[in-house]
């Protein structure tokens, strides 16, 4: 098992840790507490995701700030914010996770890729992407492979049907989300973890008037701003800036602005 000691970590609001409020007010997310399982002695850490991003500018804008820190591990996540846009281009994606990973190699650093569940399984409404979604992890899977990076695969995880992963807006994974797939990653990298194929004690049926009920709200309160930002081309993470800029201590989180 590697013993890493300069983790950056890229992606879009999955790595900035959405819907997973930490003690200090900071979201906290998987990466955040991957990071927690490999801190050591001499361990650094950098998150530079930014909510609603789209794969060109993490790929394109935040790797080569990472690769700049000549970091030994890289987790890189992103591409559902394409394909939940008209102006999706698997040619254009490709291209560039084989520029990205081509570049990754040559550093040195040990990569993994972390994909994203089948969408019909919880959202008749996203379902309507799979076949973008399916595509596009095979592409993340064949580059992978000829670059030497890791998969952590979760298209095929069934235990994240059940609704108590997902936060309130069913896109983003509430913090029992970013718990489990904290632990996905670290058992990929070698790190014995919880398993984290259980599923969780039943829960109470929910009637339905209740989910009727819940339907509604996210329709006005999730759905509606969403498609809002997307009609006007903005996004929710502009004017943001990473919340881990630089590597650095977990103890010494440096504070950013935005």
């Amino acid at each position: 098992m590697a013993q890493w000691l300069r983790y950056v970590a890229i992606g879009d609001s999955f790595t900035e840790g959405l819907e997973d409020p930490g003690p200090d007010g900071r979201h906290r997310g998987w990466a955040d507490r991957v990071a927690e399982g490999l801190d050591g002695p001499g361990f650094e850490y950098a998150n530079l995701a930014i909510r609603g991003r789209l794969l060109d500018p993490i790929l394109t804008e935040q790797l080569p700030v990472a690769l700049a820190m000549e970091p030994d591990l890289i987790t890189i996540a992103g591409g559902v914010n394409d394909a939940l846009r008209p102006g999706w281009d698997l040619t254009v994606m490709a291209r560039l996770w084989e520029q990205a990973l081509t570049a990754t190699e040559a550093s040195g650093a040990d990569v993994y890729l972390v994909t994203f569940g089948q969408p019909s399984r919880r959202s008749r409404a996203l379902g309507r992407i799979e076949t973008r979604l399916a595509d596009y992890r095979q592409i993340m899977l064949d580059t992978a492979a000829r670059h030497g990076a890791r998969v952590v695969d979760f298209w095929y995880a069934s235990v994240f049907d059940d609704p108590r992963f997902w936060a309130s807006d069913r896109l983003h994974l509430s913090p029992l989300g970013h718990e489990r797939v904290a632990q996905a990653v670290l058992d990929e990298m070698g790190h014995q973890t919880p398993d984290w194929l259980a599923p969780l004690p039943a829960a109470d049926p929910v009637p339905p008037w209740s989910r009727a009920a819940a339907d509604a709200a996210w329709i006005g309160g999730h759905l509606g701003p969403w498609l809002g930002r997307r009609i006007t081309g903005r996004s929710s993470g502009d004017g943001l800036q990473p919340k881990r800029p630089r590597l650095a201590p977990l103890v010494n989180a440096p504070e950013t602005s935005g």
